[in-house]
């Protein structure tokens, strides 16, 4: 059997197994879509958003790239986000990441990989910014694997810097940012950082929404 239509038949399996506990399941799932929660995180096959978190199709707004990276010149993502927290109005920003990812590992790496060098030139800027942390840590998976935790800090803080994020805070205090990282390994999340809406930004990312109506 071809691969492609394997995908077909599961799929087939997967309506009727549906239907056959909720017989509306997918009448009630058309009619609209109340996510409580942004999940912004890795392209890697292996980390299913869904899967992952036990939740159903409609609980995550999914947004996914090479090691889940929040860049302000990304319009794909900035209009991800915006969706999410202006029109479903989110409660909850995920940026989840994974112990191992490729797209990191590579980063450290002198490697040329053509256009991908480009979007991975922002993982190398963080490094930059923190290779004081990485003294005295030479084993290659270990480097990887703290740099994947920085990672997901630095993003959780590009969040945070956005005017959709501080508008949204600023009008309804809320969403609330939490930085995760999965470990291919053994299956498990582990919380790495949060923001809420009354933290410690820096003044000069702060914009100034004082003649913008609260609520």
């Amino acid at each position: 059997m071809q691969s492609d239509r394997r995908l077909i038949l599961a799929n087939r399996a997967w309506v009727k197994d549906k239907l056959s506990v909720k017989p509306d399941y997918f009448e009630v799932l058309a009619r609209d879509q109340k996510p409580e929660f942004l999940w912004i995180g890795c392209s890697d096959s292996r980390v299913p958003a869904e899967e992952i978190t036990g939740t159903e199709p409609g609980e995550l707004f999914v947004h996914r790239n090479i090691a889940n990276l929040v860049i302000h010149t990304d319009f794909n993502l900035l209009s991800v986000l915006q969706y999410a927290v202006a029109v479903l109005k989110v409660k909850h920003i995920i940026v989840c990441g994974h112990y191992g990812c490729g797209g990191v590992k590579a980063a450290l790496t002198n490697q040329h990989l053509g256009i991908l060098n480009n979007w991975l030139r922002h993982i190398k800027d963080i490094y930059d910014r923190n290779r004081g942390q990485f003294e005295g840590i030479t084993e290659p998976n270990a480097r990887a694997n703290l740099m994947c935790e920085i990672n997901i800090r630095a993003q959780i803080y590009n969040l945070a810097k956005t005017h959709i994020v501080q508008e949204a805070w600023y009008r309804d205090q809320r969403p609330i940012l939490h930085g995760w990282i999965y470990g291919l390994d053994d299956g498990m999340i582990k919380e790495v950082c949060e923001m809420r809406p009354e933290n410690d930004l820096d003044q000069i990312f702060r914009y100034d929404f004082s003649n913008l109506p609260k609520g």
